[in-house]
């Protein structure tokens, strides 16, 4: 999972990016701690599906804490769990301004209506509230670490095999937004968005596999005091994964991608992620 977007209220990505694998349930009992770090660059800005001429430059540095633990509802596996952003964003151009500090965090978790580990299928529902207690400064408008505002974000995923090698994960999201009444002296309001997400995984051992994603975004506009700013995503981009068990109860992982088309919005040059799974 990926860090939510640090642009406070620009429209940007999905809310939460999904990592493959991440809807295949594991046994009740188990305990996740897992840390995440994302440094992404942006050197360009498109408005209406064109390039804006000049200098542009927008650089993350993400990190994210986060606690799962899976148990039973019932006759169903869910895993509550939380989720800690913090880090930084600093825009050198076309104006320098920077934050830094601790996000929102998000509470939520998954239940899953399917869960055939000996079919390698699995189907779940989540949903998740982003709270809005982290680092704002009003005057730095989209430049800040928190948004000063509730967002709540729901999935829908779906995990299958395609033969011994190969796993397909599915995930559709929505994101619903509360209303930022301070954004630099102005009220900031968001339709939702909504995401597509696609891993194709392959397994080369039960400890190791290789991954493509495919994300797509849209929706998203905002209005300041009212007045629409024609920011509507219509967004992709690629990633790729390397993920491997270096120890039966610690993964590491390792992603690189950018943005493909970018309608409104910066344009993601380089993306990396590393993750780090400690299974207790």
């Amino acid at each position: 999972m990926c860090v939510p977007c640090a642009l406070s209220g620009m429209a940007a990505a999905a809310e939460i990016a999904t990592d493959p694998g991440d809807y295949a349930a594991l046994p009740p009992g188990v305990d996740l701690g897992i840390v995440y770090y994302q440094h992404t660059e942006r050197n360009a800005f498109h408005s209406g599906g064109d390039r804006v001429p000049g200098p542009f430059k927008l650089k993350t540095d993400i990190g994210l804490l986060r606690y799962v633990h899976f148990t039973k509802l019932g006759d169903y596996v869910i895993d509550p769990q939380i989720i800690v952003p913090f880090g930084s964003v600093s825009l050198k151009e076309p104006a320098s301004e920077s934050s830094s500090g601790v996000g929102d965090p998000m509470l939520g978790g998954t239940l899953w209506l399917v869960n055939q580990p000996e079919r390698k299928q699995w189907f779940g529902l989540s949903a998740f509230a982003s709270v809005p207690v982290g680092n704002y400064e009003a005057r730095k408008g989209g430049v800040n670490i928190g948004q000063n505002r509730w967002k709540g974000i729901f999935h829908a995923g779906y995990v299958t095999a395609l033969g011994d090698s190969f796993m397909l994960d599915f995930i559709l999201e929505t994101a619903v937004y509360g209303k930022n009444d301070n954004y630099a002296g102005q009220t900031l309001k968001q339709d939702g968005s909504h995401s597509a997400q696609a891993h194709l995984r392959y397994l080369v051992s039960p400890q190791t596999h290789l991954a493509l994603s495919y994300f797509h975004d849209i929706g998203g506009e905002t209005k300041l005091n009212g007045v629409a700013q024609h920011d509507r995503m219509n967004n992709n981009r690629l990633l790729a994964t390397f993920a491997t068990f270096v120890a039966p109860d610690l993964q590491l992982q390792v992603q690189g991608g950018q943005a493909l088309n970018i309608e409104n919005g910066w344009k993601e040059s380089s993306r990396l992620n590393l993750r780090v799974v400690k299974v207790f």
